[in-house]
């Protein structure tokens, strides 16, 4: 468990000041009207397609490899709405980070939280299957307000902000806990909690089948998944978090408890676990997190990547 973290005077040192001028930049944008800010992620994300060529590139190909019956034209449509939103992400995080209780709830519209509700009636943990859309940091923070919980956690390697995003990120929640704590994870569903957990990206080959994903047939997907749905008295939920597009906030879903899950077939539950993710992903394809290499780790170290 992440014990909450305290200011540190080494903070000040000057190795982070250029880190405090873009989180005091960060903070004072987000006092700003909230549809200004959206403005803003647009713009700033159409500066990042022409400065980061390599994630556009990233991006352009996932978007390729998952969607072949798209035209360039669409998948080049598809990758500049997809950069606006990532520019929106940024902004986002200073709204989940530090905007007050009043602010933020105001942005909540909860759907199904009687699935949740149902899955905890018996006192069982429940193991959230969050996805990386864009509005993550959003959907932590909003979950709170439903039922704090804990999430698995990777330290960030500069100090201060290792310091912000843990404070940021359990603002409403509970704690978080190492990514590598297994055991940390299943005592917190043994013990009632809800518990977060991130099943879609590729996480190398250590507890990996290699399963279909949209139309590539090998990519790599964690088995965590089912190592943390066998825990005792353990319900599978899946939540998303969308951005409305009309500027007024964020659905936030709680679908139905997963059933029959997991089966005992790793393979067939990873799969399964993909096809989740999809269905999800296509409801708003623009909010995914598609710069990341989804499809680095193939069967064979000797393939060719599919980002060469």
């Amino acid at each position: 468990m992440i014990e909450q973290p305290k200011f540190k005077f080494y903070f000040l040192h000057p190795k982070f000041w250029l880190t405090w001028l873009g989180v005091l930049i960060l903070y004072t944008v987000s006092w700003l009207p909230y549809r200004m800010q959206l403005a803003m992620g647009r713009g700033l994300g159409l500066l990042f397609k022409k400065v980061m060529p390599r994630r556009v590139n990233i991006a352009r190909t996932n978007l390729k490899l998952c969607f072949p019956e798209y035209s360039d034209d669409s998948i080049e449509e598809l990758v500049t709405e997809n950069m606006k939103n990532t520019g929106i992400a940024y902004f986002e995080v200073g709204m989940a980070w530090w905007w007050p209780d009043w602010r933020i709830r105001r942005k909540l519209h909860i759907h199904g939280e009687e699935n949740l509700r149902k899955a905890q009636e018996d006192g069982s943990g429940v193991l959230l299957l969050l996805f990386h859309f864009l509005s993550l940091e959003v959907h932590a923070r909003l979950h709170g307000f439903i039922e704090p919980a804990v999430g698995l956690y990777r330290p960030h390697n500069n100090a201060v902000m290792e310091f912000l995003q843990t404070r940021g990120r359990a603002r409403s929640n509970k704690y978080m806990i190492q990514r590598k704590d297994v055991k940390g994870m299943l005592k917190a569903l043994s013990q009632g909690d809800i518990a977060g957990y991130l099943p879609d990206q590729d996480y190398g080959r250590r507890r990996t089948e290699f399963v279909k994903f949209f139309e590539v047939p090998d990519a790599s997907t964690t088995t965590g998944t089912m190592l943390f749905a066998n825990a005792p008295n353990c319900k599978v939920l899946v939540s998303r978090c969308v951005r409305r597009k009309d500027g007024t906030g964020y659905d936030l879903y709680y679908e139905p408890e997963l059933q029959n899950f997991p089966s005992g077939d790793d393979k067939a539950d990873a799969r399964y676990v993909n096809t989740l993710v999809e269905e999800a992903v296509k409801k708003a394809p623009e909010q995914y997190l598609w710069v990341h290499r989804r499809f680095k780790t193939r069967p064979d170290p000797d393939m060719p990547s599919y980002y060469q």
